[in-house]
């Protein structure tokens, strides 16, 4: 075999190879072998029909065909290799020659990873927030763990908000109850927004067995999107009571005999999760100025199928959590389409370059990863996804995704070689001394390198929230 490498632009290549025909041999058994295994031939046993005849009745060209669609990977592999390239995603083939007892000539057009030069990091320079713990800070924690130790009490009064009711629920369209429109018993918290529009207004006022009836649109179920009258009568009405802020709930709600050593205690939660925040961003913005001074010339195929990927995730998993559609989306964040698409254009083009920048880091400080950093790792993302470790680790086994959490991890180490290397301030001016965690910095290449849009589906909840509030303001003026 022959092979030439011809290079088209900084990230794409076209291999031309040419293969003796004695070199086919192999493939050439094997299609005779599989013809002879699919066709029947009178006269003959079934895999014992001779090559000659197999040519006679279904002809030459088809055993050439299935010989070729054999051979083409493996000749197209050794080119690969004997040009070390390192290729991205399947080739564009084309045959350009093929003369049967002579000669297999073709081509094959690939995107390749392109050559880098790292840059001098040595004089990156970020801000981060300063690391500052207020008393209000402290104040709202402990309120929040007051609000977990809350407890009701029935009432016999009208509710009000705040109040949690019990209600009992039924919708009708066009005068005719729906049949997943009727539900019992249902716990409510008045203020939470967490029903229909309209309901807070409804049950305000409302002692244990009075009901009102009010219009709104349907959230979910067979008719979505449709106004509905709702019936909904309250059964039961209950107070929410929050414990005295003393030193007997900071024993019932600690390990603390104080109220002020749980406050205390609660200021030293606040600061490791404010200087674990102060890392990650630290992370982030030293990623975000190497990503300035690096020159990434981006494959378009690649980069095309990136960001056909991140739409699909967005389309078929974050919004379709929501029973949103993209029509939707857009119309709440208040983008147009082609706003959308330059944005994911953009986030496609930073996770392409993180990848490809800190990969060339990793070769070039010549980092590896043991099996404890990728045990570690594989913990986190466990935790973070919600499965168990042993769960975590055989999905990643079955779905051969081994190799790119050892990617995560060494682009992290990489990461954080040029964190180490920056200079970090803080919004006061203070020089920031960051640990060295490279499972951290994983997390923030993964961050970059993912899909971007979760954060954006999560602000379309608020933002759709908001909407319905408005309407609904506007409903009582009118």
């Amino acid at each position: 075999m022959k092979s030439a490498v011809e290079t088209l632009n900084p990230t794409r290549v076209r291999l031309s190879i040419e293969v003796p025909f004695e070199e086919l041999k192999d493939s050439l058994d094997a299609a005779y072998k599989k013809i002879n295994q699919q066709v029947t031939v009178k006269g003959f046993r079934k895999g014992k029909i001779p090559n000659r005849v197999i040519d006679q009745r279904f002809g030459r060209g088809a055993v050439l065909e299935e010989a070729v669609n054999d051979a083409l990977p493996k000749f197209y592999t050794e080119a690969v290799n004997e040009g070390e390239l390192n290729v991205l995603g399947q080739p564009e083939v084309d045959i350009t020659e093929l003369k049967d007892g002579e000669l297999l000539a073709f081509t094959a057009e690939v995107d390749v990873r392109p050559e880098i030069t790292i840059p001098d990091y040595s004089g990156i320079e970020v801000t981060v927030d300063a690391l500052e713990v207020t008393e209000e800070d402290v104040d709202k924690a402990v309120e929040q763990l007051r609000e977990r130790f809350a407890s009701t009490n029935p009432v016999e009064r009208a509710a009000a908000e705040g109040d949690i009711v019990t209600i009992d629920l039924e919708a009708k369209v066009d005068g005719e109850v729906l049949e997943d429109g009727v539900a019992a018993g249902v716990s409510y918290t008045i203020g939470s927004g967490e029903l229909l529009e309209g309901i807070d207004e409804a049950v305000t006022g409302l002692e244990a067995g009075g009901e009102a009836t009010f219009t709104s649109e349907l959230k979910g179920g067979s008719a979505e999107g449709k106004e509905a009258e709702v019936t909904v009568k309250v059964t039961a009405v209950a107070s929410r009571e929050l414990p005295e802020l003393d030193d007997d709930f900071a024993q019932m709600a600690s390990e603390f005999d104080t109220l002020a050593e749980l406050r205390e205690d609660s200021r030293k939660r606040l600061e490791n999760t404010k200087q674990y925040d102060q890392a990650t961003q630290a992370q982030e913005r030293v990623l975000d100025e190497l990503l300035k001074l690096a020159e990434v010339p981006i494959p378009e195929k690649l980069l095309a199928d990136e960001v056909q990927t991140r739409k699909h995730n967005l389309e078929h998993h974050q919004l379709g959590q929501m029973g949103l559609d993209l029509e939707k989306y857009l119309e709440i964040q208040g983008k147009t389409l082609e706003e959308f698409e330059a944005e994911t254009s953009e986030q496609a083009v930073k996770g392409i370059k993180t990848q490809f920048i800190l990969d060339e880091l990793v070769n070039k400080e010549k980092l590896n990863v043991n099996q404890e950093e990728l045990t570690e790792h594989l913990m986190r993302r466990a935790q973070s996804s919600g499965m168990s470790p042993d769960q975590f680790a055989q999905a990643v086994v079955e779905g051969g995704q081994v190799p790119m959490l050892v990617g995560e991890v060494a682009r992290g180490k990489a990461l954080a070689v040029v964190v180490e290397a920056a200079k970090v301030v803080d919004t006061n001016g203070e020089l920031v001394e960051l640990e060295d965690d490279e499972d951290e910095a994983a997390e923030a290449v993964e961050a970059a390198a993912e899909d971007t849009t979760e954060a954006a589906a999560d602000e379309t909840k608020a933002d759709e929230k908001k909407a319905d509030e408005k309407k609904a303001d506007e409903k009582n003026e009118a």
